[in-house]
């Protein structure tokens, strides 16, 4: 006959068995397909796999001197049939600021665009430009609402902006979370680890906005998969003028001329 099993018993089985199921569903991978509900170890796994669109994507950089900045990025084309002129990987959003991103170009396309609109309405109700850090905060802003919003996603790019204003000339790096930092020097995407190593033993705070091109190329070149030239390349500057403007690849030839 069937061994008889007593209440007592029977809840003690059915309580283990719920816990072996709580704890197979409480590891990180259980999590990974939720954006709004965090794991048991305290993440938002999505904003992971975000960071990991961004590390996929091409080398980007930016380099804050003392008189501007600069931001660059490699623009290889994935095969030699496609237009490399139609590729545009680094945006003014106001006449002084700038940005440059690694990762989806689509997302970067809708950043932009919400960016200049950001921009925009600060203008028509203070009749001046919108200074960079308030521009900033708009796309975090953004780029934060995108992690706790039901049948959205995180954006999969990280952001560099470039921007000179009142208070002077400014880096700023804004990841898929919403976060955002200002920096003298940084690097994102695929080879970013060796392109901060480098930036790390070339900058200085005294440095000056034409070696600050220089080096942008050099850390471009010393990671660069191929030759590096003016078509593969894109830089963008914002100077004492406080005028963003990106380089015209006669320009970018000269400097790697010089930096050869």
């Amino acid at each position: 006959p069937a061994a008889h099993v007593g209440p007592a018993r029977f809840r003690q089985g059915r309580a283990l068995a719920r816990g072996e199921a709580s704890s197979a569903e409480m590891s990180d991978g259980a999590y990974s397909f939720s954006l709004t509900t965090f794991s048991p170890s305290g993440k938002l796994v999505q904003i992971e796999y975000a960071l990991n669109a961004v590390a996929a994507g091409s080398t980007s950089l930016g380099i804050r001197a003392k008189n501007g900045v600069v931001i660059a990025t490699e623009k290889k084309a994935p095969t030699i049939l496609m237009d490399e002129t139609s590729l545009q990987k680094i945006c003014m959003l106001t006449p002084s600021i700038g940005a440059v991103y690694s990762g989806m170009g689509p997302d970067f396309r809708v950043l932009v665009a919400k960016g200049r609109k950001a921009a925009q309405a600060y203008f028509r109700v203070y009749r001046e430009e919108i200074p960079t850090l308030q521009l900033v905060r708009e796309l975090a802003m953004v780029m934060q609402e995108f992690t706790q919003s039901g049948g959205v996603r995180p954006f999969g790019i990280s952001l560099l902006l470039a921007g000179s204003d009142h208070a002077g000339a400014h880096l700023y790096q804004i990841d898929p979370s919403g976060s955002f930092i200002a920096w003298k020097a940084n690097a994102i995407g695929k080879n970013y680890v060796n392109a901060k190593g480098f930036l790390e033993k070339r900058f200085n705070d005294d440095m000056e906005l034409e070696d600050a091109i220089h080096t942008a190329l050099l850390t471009l070149k010393e990671g660069f998969d191929g030759l590096v030239d003016e078509h593969n390349i894109e830089v963008g500057i914002v100077g004492d003028d406080k005028k963003f403007r990106v380089l015209t690849p006669a320009e970018i030839k000269d400097y790697l001329a010089e930096v050869d």
